[in-house]
């Protein structure tokens, strides 16, 4: 694997591969683009052909040319290594160790389930009806390999096992269950039955797992997911990305609507930059795979009151992440799939129109409430605190002036309601920590990790630094943020050296050692002195 790796890197130069996805300008010895992973006006992504990496001097991404494939189409180590080896022409060896992983295996049995679907699909008149019913023709389903599960308990399980996989596999794969219910016999049973089914793939393109929607009416639930196994987990993966993630680049915005139908018909109306979650509100996970594409979003959600609460919570996880949130207005009782099946452009006029979250929930709360004291109430719950969530103040005084022009309401009453609301905690943020130091505590941990942290990026200045002219503005920027670094590494290593005697004097009072601490003393007090000159010349830069 190391050695495919290697010759991967031998025959692809980064300068072509980057160049695949951003133009690229010569810059002295290096080259310079617009970054890929945010959005800016002037470039500051430079390629160094002679390091064969890149660094973004906007947003610190980094790397070689597996990392900037694994960012810009969001993929794990593995499907990078595997789209890079294509480019390359070099057939990946794995070790036998590697030979067929579980996810191989259970890939490979995923792929021959959606053939099996497909294939139903053909010789079931009721499914294909339903599917021409809901408005997707035959093109879009052969394109999102739409399926049929018949209506039987163990047809896919017996198929699966003719053609040689074996329960353990199929059951991994999310494909069947075991039977509780005795009556049900000992034998597994298919997990899906009498549905149409929509394989969910990876951004990659390979099958994960699936959605099945009922065909007869009475059958609950109306969809159903594959459970999570090693290769699906439902709150992380986004319906279509594979097919979406060109476009969204390209028109530097996602279209999120919430179901498989909503999605398929959105992309036959040509809205091919769309994504949908599959059966769960949208989250984090989600949103942080969108992030790498672009940081504009449109919501468009059913037009219910269901669909308006979604929009909600999802506007304020979006605004929270720094991303620009817009909501698309539906037709009340509509969803996406019904709009875009009976009038394509109109689907496309709404997306159009859509607005800033804050702005669409405000006309929201005034088209309700017309009592001027009830609105103000509305205002002060609903929309404020989503105000307190973006993190420009241009934006939040365009949204607080707005406010106050449609109601009345005298902006520095808005502002100081402002901030009295507290912020919204839908950050999800994980505590901090490092299994590899137990014998740290925290402060130590956040010390050591700050250390490391400047000490790599001094590194790297230095590096770019013989690359870049000095005539060149980045050149200036980095001389400026190496000399802060060099201060800040100098504050962090006075914090460790008092942190270090501080427990050394400690010891010395318990121990009633006189002389030691009225020593450690004078040296505590010499780091503060030498602490306030780091902190002086910090200010002088």
């Amino acid at each position: 694997m190391r050695g495919d790796v290697d010759t991967i890197k031998e025959r692809l130069d980064i300068t072509e591969v980057v160049s695949g996805y951003i133009k690229l300008e010569k810059a002295g010895q290096s080259y310079k683009a617009r970054c890929p992973f945010h959005n800016e006006k002037t470039a500051s992504f430079f390629v160094s052909p002679a390091r064969q990496s890149f660094y973004c001097f906007g947003c610190g991404a980094k790397g070689d040319i597996f990392s900037f494939i694994e960012e810009v189409e969001g993929l794990d180590f593995r499907g990078a290594l595997k789209l890079l080896a294509e480019k390359a022409g070099v057939e990946i060896e794995y070790g036998r160790s590697e030979s067929k992983t579980e996810k191989d295996k259970i890939l490979n049995v995923l792929e021959a389930a959606t053939t099996f679907f497909e294939k139903e699909l053909e010789g079931s008149k009721a499914a294909r009806k339903y599917i021409a019913s809901r408005g997707i023709t035959a093109e879009t389903a052969k394109n999102w390999r739409i399926g049929y599960a018949p209506a039987e308990w163990r047809l896919l399980y017996q198929y699966l096992g003719s053609v040689g996989y074996d329960r353990a596999l199929i059951l991994k794969a999310g494909l069947i269950k075991s039977p509780l219910d005795p009556a049900r016999g000992k034998e597994p049973y298919d997990v899906f039955r009498d549905r149409v089914v929509f394989p969910l793939a990876d951004a990659n393109g390979h099958i994960i797992a699936f959605s099945g929607r009922a065909l007869a009416k009475e059958t609950e639930p109306k969809y159903l997911n594959s459970p999570d196994t090693i290769l699906f987990t439902k709150s992380e993966v986004l319906y279509g990305l594979d097919k979406a993630k060109e476009d969204i680049r390209r028109k530097n915005y996602a279209v999120l609507v919430e179901g498989q139908m909503d999605l398929v018909l959105s992309h036959q109306a040509g809205v091919r930059n769309s994504v949908a979650s599959s059966g769960t509100a949208f989250t984090r996970a989600h949103l942080e795979r969108l992030r790498h594409l672009s940081s504009r979003i449109i919501l468009a959600f059913d037009g219910d009151p269901a669909g308006e609460k979604a929009s909600e919570k999802a506007s304020e996880l979006g605004i929270a992440m720094g991303f620009e949130v817009k909501v698309a207005g539906l037709p009340a009782g509509l969803d996406p799939a019904e709009v875009a099946k009976k009038d394509p452009e109109k689907w496309k006029d709404i997306l159009r129109h859509s607005l800033p979250a804050v702005e669409f929930f405000f006309n929201r709360a005034e088209e309700r409430e017309k009592d001027p004291r009830k609105l103000g109430k509305e205002i002060e719950k609903r929309i404020l605190p989503m105000v307190k969530l973006i993190g420009s103040a241009i934006e939040q005084s365009h949204f607080i002036s707005m406010i106050a022009k449609r109601t009345g309401i005298k902006e520095e009453v808005l502002w100081e309601d402002l901030k009295k609301v507290p912020r919204a905690d839908v950050s999800q943020r994980s505590d901090l920590g490092d299994s590899k130091r137990p014998d740290l505590d925290s402060s130590e941990v956040e010390s050591i990790s700050q250390r490391e942290q400047i000490e790599e990026r001094l590194a790297e200045i230095k590096l770019w630094q013989k690359e870049l002219p000095e005539s060149r503005p980045e050149f200036v920027l980095l001389r400026r943020e190496e000399s802060e670094l060099t201060h800040n590494l100098a504050t962090v290593s006075l914090r460790e050296d008092l942190g270090r005697l501080r427990a050394e004097l400690s010891r010395a009072e318990a121990s009633k050692e006189d002389k030691l601490v009225e020593s450690l003393t004078r040296e505590i007090q010499e780091v503060h002195n030498r602490m306030r000159v780091v902190e002086e010349n910090k200010k002088i830069l």
